[in-house]
């Protein structure tokens, strides 16, 4: 007797098992008991009988399938989905080039730290090795670049793997996994039986011991200890919903807080404690703050080189506090003083707790003060309003009109801006940071989109990333998700050319966007998505507003100054002190 998924409910008892299913089947059904609502995906050969599985999920109402443009949108759109919602993100594709479309979106949350199961179809067993149409050992290329993989050679093992592998794109330091399912698997009969959600605990796991209250008391004292001490926080304190502890922290100690471009969002901007983002492209008060501080408190950050510029200049004076879950950063790029390998909320629920026993105290008062003067002195640029349309302009637009919106981006200098200029929410700041992926915006923001269709959602992207996945209109149209693209547009790949302006003599070779520009308007609308051009001042002011209120997909396309650079800058093998364009309000 053959029971297809639409015989299968949470609600089962024990008894109905084990049920006559495929391997296609089993796996839905897996990833139902595990809470999976939307999957990303494009379809192909030996990925169908899991397709075909996927068509009676969705008539049966518990999943919903987003067919992307292609893989490398799938991908991205799970990463938005999980960065915005802290769940694991899901996507498909098929064997050969399909799953090897998969592979940027795979490093891009593998160097952010994304929990993504990626699901691949495969050629059958018997021709797995022969070199078949379509083959690749996606195990293998994918194996530097996932938490875990692997290829499911036995339907029965399905739910076991599909266990494991949400276990361990969730816990710990979260990333993405490959499961590599040969079509025969997928096609064959077998007796399934459900496993639940946290019934296996991978073999090997070690979870991380108990937090050692030396180290923290150890931590507590420096803190007492220091008059300048300055949090620096990074993605690892929104991956584990640590805001409150952030925020609880700071004000307890009167601890200023800079983040890095994946720890946005987690502490206010608009508080007073804030100086925004540091490194390459971070504000000069925090670049000034971080080399100045006598006490660096990391809270899931990794000492990143586009944060710490010149490594054995950043943070010169400082002791160093690390707290992250994960073991391998700690000391791989900076010697610290005081170590906690833990979740960062529950660290810092530690230490705050034990600030509420004993009220420990750090006077910061002259520490301030000085972050002051520099936040007076060394502002961030404020466009003039005249001549043509500054990119800054447009962000500063995008901050009053929609203040809580969802932002993704894409990667340049339009990214840069957004972080430098936009004041974000938890989880409401979504960028390719680790990877520097181009074109991951668009997609990204569809994730967003279909896990929180209530809320506002814009991508921010520049004329020439936005081109590396511009059929996702495609997507945006056919399920109507309602996106605002604004893209920055200066007709240039507009980092590099600043680079080029910077360190090449003004030799711009190949990043020159002008010549063979599509109409973006034109394009959208050919998508049966909405254009909108933005030129002058006055459209700024008036139209642009009009634009992100309207109902439905759109693509705003405001052309920009073009020479306009991205400042404050450190250049490279520069300190963070040795910033060039930012600004000094006394000049």
């Amino acid at each position: 007797m053959t029971l297809t998924s639409t015989s299968l409910s949470k609600d089962d008892s024990e008894k109905n098992y084990p049920i006559w299913i495929t391997g296609a089947e089993a796996l839905m059904d897996s990833l139902k008991v595990h809470d999976v609502k939307v999957i990303f995906g494009y379809p192909g050969g030996a990925i169908l009988p899991i397709y075909d599985a996927v068509h009676k999920a969705e008539n049966d109402g518990w999943l919903k399938h987003y067919m992307v443009r292609h893989e490398q949108g799938g991908s991205h759109a799970a990463d938005g989905y999980a960065r915005s919602t802290g769940e694991v993100g899901v996507c498909f594709g098929t064997s050969g080039p399909g799953a090897t479309n998969l592979v940027t979106g795979i490093a891009t949350a593998q160097m952010d730290s994304v929990p993504l199961v990626v699901v691949t179809g495969q050629v059958p067993r018997p021709a797995i090795g022969t070199d078949a149409f379509q083959e690749t050992d996606i195990f293998g290329i994918t194996l530097p670049i996932v938490k875990h993989s692997w290829v499911v050679r036995d339907p029965s093992d399905i739910a076991k793997v599909v266990s494991e592998a949400f276990f361990i794109a969730s816990s710990g330091r979260p990333g993405p996994v490959l499961i590599d399912i040969p079509k025969d698997v997928g096609q064959e009969f077998f007796n399934y039986e459900r496993i639940l959600p946290g019934k296996i605990i991978p073999k090997g796991f070690k979870r991380n011991g108990e937090i050692n209250d030396a180290d923290i008391n150890q931590a507590i004292e420096l803190i007492q200890e220091s008059s300048r001490p300055l949090l620096y926080v990074g993605g690892g304190a929104i991956s584990s919903g640590a805001h409150e502890e952030v925020e609880t922290l700071a004000n307890n100690y009167q601890i200023p807080v800079t983040t890095t471009l994946m720890g946005k969002g987690v502490f206010d901007e608009r508080d007073d404690l804030s100086v925004g983002m540091l490194g390459m492209h971070g504000t000069a008060y925090a670049n000034f703050a971080v080399t100045e501080c006598d006490l660096l408190i990391a809270v899931g950050a990794r000492f990143d080189d586009r944060v710490t510029g010149k490594l054995d200049t950043f943070a010169p004076s400082a002791k160093v506090i690390h707290i992250d879950i994960d073991p391998a950063e700690v000391n791989k790029n900076r010697r610290v003083d005081v170590a906690i390998v833990s979740d960062v909320a529950k660290a810092l629920s530690k230490i705050n707790e034990k600030y509420f026993n004993n009220k420990t105290s750090c006077n910061t008062k002259n520490w301030l003060e000085k972050i002051n003067f520099w936040k007076n002195k060394h502002p961030l640029f404020v466009p003039p309003e005249e001549g043509e349309i500054y990119p800054q302009e447009v962000l500063l637009k995008v901050r009053d009109f929609a203040p809580e919106a969802f932002i993704t981006t894409d990667v340049g200098q339009h990214q840069m801006w957004a972080a430098q200029y936009l004041r974000n929410a938890p989880r409401r700041w979504i960028s390719s940071a680790g990877l520097g992926t181009m074109g991951f915006g668009l997609p990204a923001a569809m994730g967003v989109k279909a896990a929180l269709p209530n809320e506002e959602v814009i991508c921010i992207a520049g004329d020439a990333s936005v081109l590396m996945n511009i059929q996702e209109l495609g997507t945006l149209s056919q399920y109507g998700l309602n996106i605002k693209l604004v893209i920055i547009n200066n007709r240039w790949q507009g980092m590099v050319r600043q680079w080029q302006e910077s360190f090449y003599e003004e030799r711009y070779s190949s990043s020159d966007m002008s010549c063979g520009e599509p109409d973006f308007v034109k394009l959208a609308e050919s998508f049966g998505v909405k254009g909108f051009l933005i030129s002058e001042r006055k459209q700024l002011l008036n139209e642009f507003k009009s634009a992100l209120d309207f109902d439905g997909p759109a693509l705003i396309n405001v052309r920009v100054r073009r020479g306009e650079n991205c400042y404050p800058m450190v250049p490279p093998g520069k300190s963070n002190a040795q910033m060039v364009g930012y600004v000094n309000s006394e000049s």
